[in-house]
């Protein structure tokens, strides 16, 4: 059994995962502001190359030059790669060809739940009833976010691939909590390395166009920030407070990068988005001032 969280460590997780989940939930109205015309899968190694490629460029330069993993890291590094950066994004795309834009944003939720219910049940981390409401509020918030921008429509293969999809983040973020003790930038860029060269090499196989180097340029920096930085604050994020709780606070990036495509024109604001910004803001505050992680289940 997991021990339980130090009330410290989970204030200071729940900060480092809520950046995390800032970053990333920018970087998708991000993308589609500035290279709305690359192809998606395409779009997806970009960004994961500009992650790894600049965290690689920011540890040479502070004189990192080592990987600093250890043997018994490799397996869990190998499948959270695989999951995480190859299988995942794959299968995303492969729904997105029949689903609607807001039934997948709903189905996305999919991810947290099956990140805390790997962490609780495989791995005994311990949990409680107001961790447990909390990640209800924020699933809620993000489920009525999505119904609130359209039909919903989806075609049961896409739901399926979707889902298929979440469940293999979920298995990469349980995989990068048991590693999560080695160098957070160099984990990150393995991950961005590998994820951005496979990515980009599926979509080259499956006919995309070569995008502008101002599309890759901005591309990159986008991922450094939303891809690459993001998960170094969610390995960091994973060290105070494990899987469940880390993977209940990034369900936030939804509502985050909703609330900041207000900003861009055209964008309309919405009682839904309010609706989804309470939830999601109960669900965080249940989880920030949680008083007793030692009265834990699990």
């Amino acid at each position: 059994m997991t021990k339980p969280f130090a009330l410290g460590d989970i204030r200071r997780g729940g900060l480092l995962a809520i950046a995390a989940a800032a970053l990333f939930g920018a970087s998708t109205p991000a993308a589609k502001a500035v290279v709305s015309d690359v192809d998606p899968l395409m779009l997806a190694g970009l960004l994961y190359l500009g992650s790894g490629i600049g965290l690689t460029i920011l540890r040479v330069a502070s004189g990192q030059t080592g990987w600093l993993f250890e043997r018994a890291d490799l397996p869990w590094l190998a499948a959270a790669v695989v999951f995480g950066g190859m299988a995942g994004p794959a299968l995303l795309m492969l729904g997105l060809t029949t689903v609607t834009g807001s039934a997948a944003s709903l189905l996305l939720t999919l991810e947290g739940v099956f990140t805390a219910l790997i962490a609780w049940i495989v791995f005994r981390e311990p949990f409680n009833l107001r961790i447990g409401l909390g990640m209800m509020a924020i699933v809620a918030g993000a489920a009525l976010l999505s119904l609130g921008g359209g039909s919903g429509r989806a075609m049961v293969g896409g739901a399926l691939a979707i889902g298929a999809a979440c469940l293999c983040w979920a298995i990469d973020n349980n995989c990068t909590s048991r590693i999560s003790h080695a160098d957070a930038p160099a984990l990150a860029a393995v991950k961005g390395l590998v994820a951005g060269i496979v990515n980009v090499g599926l979509a080259l196989m499956a006919g995309a166009a070569v995008p502008s180097m101002g599309s890759i340029a901005l591309s990159g920096l986008i991922g450094l920030f939303g891809y690459g930085i993001s998960l170094v604050l969610f390995v960091l994020a994973l060290r105070q407070v494990g899987a469940a709780r880390t993977g209940a606070y990034f369900s936030t990036a939804p509502f985050l990068g909703a609330a900041l495509s207000l900003v861009v024109p055209r964008e309309a604001w919405s009682w839904s988005l309010l609706g989804a910004g309470l939830l999601m803001a109960l669900g965080v505050w249940l989880h920030l001032t949680e008083q007793r992680p030692e009265k834990a289940i699990g």
